[in-house]
């Protein structure tokens, strides 16, 4: 057979387009790259009607079977190169953390001195920077103690392995928050009299406070409510969720399977805008907390309302709308029989980030007591077999004739109800 997918590779350069060990950064993305390539390339030709085996050519249902375990076997190899690639993730990400983050502190720097040519340095300069700099050796400390599990962003990252939206917002609010209040205390050790500490202190009350307080509340309450809230509808089987590969930044503003999410978006740019008029204000005045109009933090409360009002509603469990007996043209109106191939109609069979081939290959029928794994049937760019709406497998011969019950079990691991229909000898 030409064209069979075999990702695994060699490791050596220059072996196949670059190295493929698996053990750095670029060996796994190279190696995955190369595993895509020939899953596709097997895909395409089957699409094509090439590269069975002329023995299976007269019977359709083994020609689909046998195609659709080539594909589950490469799919296979696909998958370990993508855990391969998602393994190696936290070494180049605790790598960039720090660097960005120190590279902020530096053009902090840079900015401070070139704006004090002329005025000259001040204390208000030599609190921020210094503030940045300690919060900058805590995010290092942070990465250096959770550096297998992609560093600092290590408390960002869900149980599904993507960047929370409300983790990331609230752990924003936490170092701004951080940020100021270091300022206002190196303004404080830096201060040269007791009257001058009175008047710092002052920037303390609660009531110039009390908008940062409540956003950075709104922050930490969301995270924790976002998180109760998909856990409890996880296990209720309200929600299907796949584990992702590897965080990424996407995972912000869009949903498990990539597409952009309006909630999550206007969530993520509300606080970001807020975020920014604060950082602001810190650097016109950093001898006092930032004031922040309580208009910004209604503003951010609605934002947080609608995030967790779509929450709330996202997901669903999948559900048998339908089955039918899958008839080819030409063939007569008849009752389902052993044999026979059914057509599943319904929602929810392929859920958010199961789109992938090796997930696909695992959603699985049960047709009484018989679990049928759905056979990939592929079409040029993608398959056919299985959608989230349709699915198509054959009545095993092991079912008994008389009322059999139906249930489709998805990548996820959530059950349909049972939908029961009528086998005819």
């Amino acid at each position: 057979m030409a064209g069979r997918g075999e990702p695994g590779g060699g490791g050596k350069p220059g072996e196949g387009g670059g190295c493929r060990c698996g053990q750095c950064p670029h060996g796994a993305r190279e190696g995955r790259r190369q595993a895509v390539a020939a899953f596709v390339a097997l895909r395409e030709e089957f699409a094509a009607g090439r590269g069975v085996p002329a023995g299976l050519a007269h019977s359709a249902g083994a020609a689909r079977q046998w195609v659709s375990d080539e594909l589950t076997l490469s799919a296979r190899q696909l998958a370990e190169r993508r855990a391969a690639e998602g393994a190696v993730w936290p070494t180049a990400a605790r790598r960039r953390t720090v660097v960005a983050v120190w590279s902020m502190v530096l053009a902090l720097l840079l900015g401070q001195a070139l704006t004090a040519v002329g005025s000259g340095w001040t204390t208000g300069r030599t609190a921020t920077l210094a503030a940045a700099a300690v919060l900058a050796l805590g995010v290092t400390a942070a990465t250096w103690l959770h550096r297998e599990q992609g560093g600092a962003l290590a408390p960002l990252i869900g149980e599904d392995r993507r960047l929370s939206t409300s983790r990331t917002v609230a752990a924003a609010w936490v170092a701004a928050v951080l940020y100021a209040v270091l300022t206002l205390a190196v303004h404080l050790a830096l201060a040269p009299a007791p009257d001058a500490r009175r008047r710092l202190l002052a920037g303390l009350g609660l009531v110039s406070s009390g908008g940062l307080l409540t956003i950075l509340a709104i922050g930490s309450a969301v995270a924790v409510l976002a998180y109760g809230m998909t856990a409890g509808r996880i296990r209720a089987g309200r929600v299907q969720k796949v584990p992702a590969d590897r965080p990424r930044v996407a995972d912000l503003l869009a949903d498990d399977g990539g597409r952009g999410n309006l909630t999550d978006a206007q969530y993520v740019l509300v606080n970001a805008a807020v975020l920014a008029f604060t950082l602001v204000r810190v650097a016109g005045e950093p001898a006092r907390l930032p004031v922040i109009p309580w208009v910004l933090v209604v503003l951010a409360g609605f934002s947080a309302m609608t995030y967790l009002a779509g929450k709330a509603v996202a997901g669903g469990r999948p559900v048998i709308l339908s089955v039918v007996r899958a008839r080819e043209l030409g063939d007569l109106a008849a009752p389902i029989r052993t044999g026979d191939d059914i057509e599943i109609r319904g929602t929810g069979f392929v859920p958010p980030g199961a789109d992938t081939p090796d997930r696909l290959a695992r959603t699985v029928v049960r047709i009484g007591g018989v679990h049928v794994p759905v056979p990939l049937v592929p079409v040029p760019g993608g398959f056919a077999n299985p959608t989230d709406g349709v699915l198509t497998v054959p009545v095993p011969v092991d079912v008994e004739p008389g009322p059999v019950e139906v249930r489709v079990i998805t990548a996820a691991g959530a059950e349909t109800r049972a939908y029961r229909i009528e086998v005819q000898d």
